[in-house]
């Protein structure tokens, strides 16, 4: 070896020590002072050059906390092993038959971003103005908690010194800083408080626009009875409209606040701490803390799902207690306690049951969160606020007693400022979770109302739906014509779930030509009212009507809204509105008179009377009322669904008398008789498809009524006198 020679001719080596590639101690010790040589170089240059490289590694670390929250709040992919497993034990399928999909993900951020534009409408709406607001009360909230932290340093530096006077001095200044602190904790709750009532405001306005489709006539609106009628994929829109849209816009309020100011405080202590414990060991505690809180993700159970699975079966148990109000007096008569209570602890069961599987969760999760939070990142920070008093650092001065105290409490107090920050980011997962729930409830309400509006349906379908003819007729759309007149050309009837009940339907009626319609239950007479009120699609043929407005339903049970007797007349118009068209509460006087219902304005209290009207009216004059609403609207065309089955006849015939005098023309069901001679057309279903449209000659049909009668009672007859003549027989043979 050449080096091996040169040192056995410089100093006296044995050849065994060459032989064997030994270093020699002479050798051993030069290394040794050229690597204490090298190090002591370094040591100067990397002191000459410390601040430049702290400040290199405090901008690398906030560009690092910035990216390393978007990453971990951004769109995570749904296809892991991990994902699958949870979706089929966690998984819930909805009325559609298919698992919602609630989690971080594009889907969640693509709905919370087409929500966001409702919410927050343009930069210089109130919903921005109130943000930046709140964001700079963050960032001054921020400052003042670096001020304290440093402040509390000085006094119990000041107390260990023994200096009295140094010592009440900054606690005067801890209590002058006080004002300005609380006023900013108080304004913050505050503001936040005002966004979330915005938020809900824009949001509850532009899903009410849309539910109740104000302005809208044509296939756009009545989207409020297309979604309970035509659609599956919502049962419980008013839990969605006033529980689910607060709960939102809680969490998407409070979200801001949970992710810009943990960062913002990460960033601006994390900075500070580096100044006084150097940003070599805030590097190695990111690292260590890194590591765990990676563990801590992966073991997050899906909150979000849990969230949105909660808000259904909520909605759930409060349909079925709303369905109990409703029906009410079916189930007293039919003595059906006894099963609606079995129905409503079902419910009840299948909430508690998914509460206590998430109760159970977020125990064990709350165990092992606070474990590693609280407690094991605790201990790193013990460790780095101890770094300045075991170690000299580079550009810091040596401190005596009351300077290392004062250090120590205020990068402790940066610390668990830092820490309590890191944490709510960590927690603020959680919050995005339940936020991602309800976002899918909100977007659900909205993406469905959007079907619906565009007249695509989401309804299970009857088995013959699906083959054969009508199968074709479900594939069809027909065509909507506004005309003075009514005409059906070639129209099917066919309910939303997709039963057939009239392929093809015919007929036409001319404005003043009342027309009565019969047949058995379920053959589609509603269904016609249906299709001319606009409220069911047209899978065919031509339609030829007035516009919506010029109909007016009377059904058996009128509805009667809230409010003063006056409004249940003039409903939906107001009394401004009732003014502009200058009606007066005596023409409303004349309407009541000719219903003879004039009484009830005194006997009820006047006309600014305000009672629970459906209550406090008996059914027959509920009926007077809506007979009484038709007058003053004056339509083309009233729908009567067995509008006079509780008034009397000789009452039955003076508002039937009245409304043609008025010009109204009426599309009557009912079964009674006494109204053949008010009508010139019948339309009569068989209820198989078939169907008859003519013309009605009231004194002949009630000929044929009474032959059949008579015909009906003699066969009744028959069997009594067949078995007379039978037993006449046998008491003859026995003689």
């Amino acid at each position: 070896m050449p080096w091996a020679q040169q040192l056995a001719a410089t100093f006296p080596v044995s050849p065994k020590s060459i032989a064997s590639h030994e270093m020699p101690p002479v050798l051993s010790a030069l290394r040794t002072q050229q690597v204490k040589e090298l190090l002591l170089r370094f040591n100067k240059g990397y002191a000459a050059n410390r601040p430049t490289i702290q400040r290199f590694l405090n901008a690398a670390f906030a560009l690092y906390v910035v990216v390393n929250t978007y990453r971990g709040l951004s769109a995570r992919p749904s296809t892991s092993k991990r994902g699958k497993g949870r979706g089929k034990e966690d998984g819930k399928k909805d009325e559609t038959g298919k698992v919602p999909r609630v989690a971080v993900d594009a889907v969640f951020y693509r709905r919370l971003s087409n929500i966001l534009k409702i919410v927050i409408p343009g930069l210089t709406s109130k919903e921005a103005l109130l943000l930046v607001m709140h964001s700079s009360l963050l960032v001054f909230r921020t400052v003042l908690s670096l001020y304290v932290a440093n402040l509390d340093g000085i006094i119990v530096a000041s107390l260990v010194r023994a200096q009295p006077k140094q010592f009440f001095l900054n606690i005067l200044r801890w209590l002058l800083v006080a004002i300005p602190a609380t006023w900013t904790n108080s304004w913050l709750n505050y503001i936040q408080s005002k966004l979330a009532i915005a938020y809900r405001t824009r949001l509850t306005n532009e899903v009410l626009h849309q539910y109740l489709g104000v302005g809208s006539e044509g296939p756009e609106g009545k989207v409020y009875y297309k979604l309970s009628n035509l659609d599956d994929r919502i049962v419980n829109a008013d839990q969605m409209i006033t529980n689910d849209i607060q709960k939102f816009s809680l969490h998407l309020a409070a979200i801001y606040s949970n992710l810009a100011k943990p960062v913002l405080d990460v960033i601006l202590y994390n900075y500070q701490l580096s100044q006084n414990v150097g940003a070599e060991g805030l590097l190695g505690l990111t690292v260590l803390v890194q590591s765990t809180a990676a563990l801590l993700r992966y073991m997050t159970p899906p909150f979000g799902m849990y969230t949105a699975m909660s808000a259904e079966l909520s909605g759930s148990l409060r349909h079925t207690h709303s369905r109990l109000v409703e029906f009410a007096e079916e189930v007293a008569f039919m003595r059906g306690e006894e099963t609606e209570k079995m129905l409503l602890e079902r419910e009840y069961a299948s909430v508690m049951k998914h509460e206590s599987r998430v109760l159970n969760r977020r125990w064990w999760f709350g165990v092992i969160e606070e474990g590693i939070i609280k407690w094991l990142w605790g201990s790193f920070g013990l460790v780095l606020c101890a770094i300045p008093v075991f170690f000299k650092l580079p550009g810091i001065s040596s401190q005596d007693l009351g300077g290392r105290t004062e250090g120590f409490v205020t990068n402790r107090r940066l610390l668990l400022s830092s820490s309590d920050a890191f944490g709510r980011i960590m927690y603020s997962y959680k919050d995005l979770s339940e936020l991602a729930g309800y976002t899918a409830r909100v977007s659900q309400l909205l993406d469905t109302m959007k079907d619906v509006r565009k007249g695509k349906f989401e309804k299970a379908l009857v088995n013959s739906a699906a083959t054969g003819e009508n199968a074709e007729i479900l594939q069809g759309r027909g065509e909507v014509i506004e005309s003075e007149d009514i005409q059906f050309e070639n129209v099917p009837i066919v309910t939303p779930n997709g039963d057939v009940l009239v392929k093809s339907l015919s007929f036409h009626v001319k404005p003043g030509q009342h027309l009565l319609i019969v047949g058995p239950n379920g053959c589609g007479k509603s269904s016609l009212f249906r299709i001319l009120g606009g409220l069911w699609p047209v899978y065919g043929g031509v339609v030829r009507k007035p516009a919506a407005s010029e109909f007016i339903l009377i059904p058996q049970r009128p509805y009667l809204t809230l409010g003063t007797l006056r409004d249940q007349i003039i409903y939906p118009h107001s009394k401004a509105e009732m003014e502009a068209r200058g009606i007066t509460d005596a023409d409303l006087f004349d309407v009541l008179s000719a219903v003879q219902m004039d009484n009830v304005v005194e006997r009820e209290g006047g006309w600014d009377a305000a009672k629970e009207w459906r209550d406090a009216l008996s059914g027959g004059d509920k009926q007077k009322i809506a007979w009484a609403r038709l007058f003053y609207h004056n339509p083309k065309y009233a729908i009567l669904d067995e509008a006079t089955s509780l008034v009397p006849q000789d009452m039955e015939g003076l508002m039937m008398q009245h409304a043609t005098r008025l010009g109204i023309t009426l599309l009557t069901v009912s079964h009674r008789p006494s109204l053949w001679q008010w009508h010139a057309l019948i339309l009569q279903y068989n209820g198989t498809g078939g169907y008859v449209f003519t013309k009605l000659d009231a004194e002949k049909r009630l000929a044929l009524q009474e032959e059949k009668q008579a015909l009906e009672a003699k066969l009744l007859e028959v069997p009594k006198m067949t078995a007379r003549l039978a037993e006449l027989k046998l008491l003859a043979e026995r003689k």
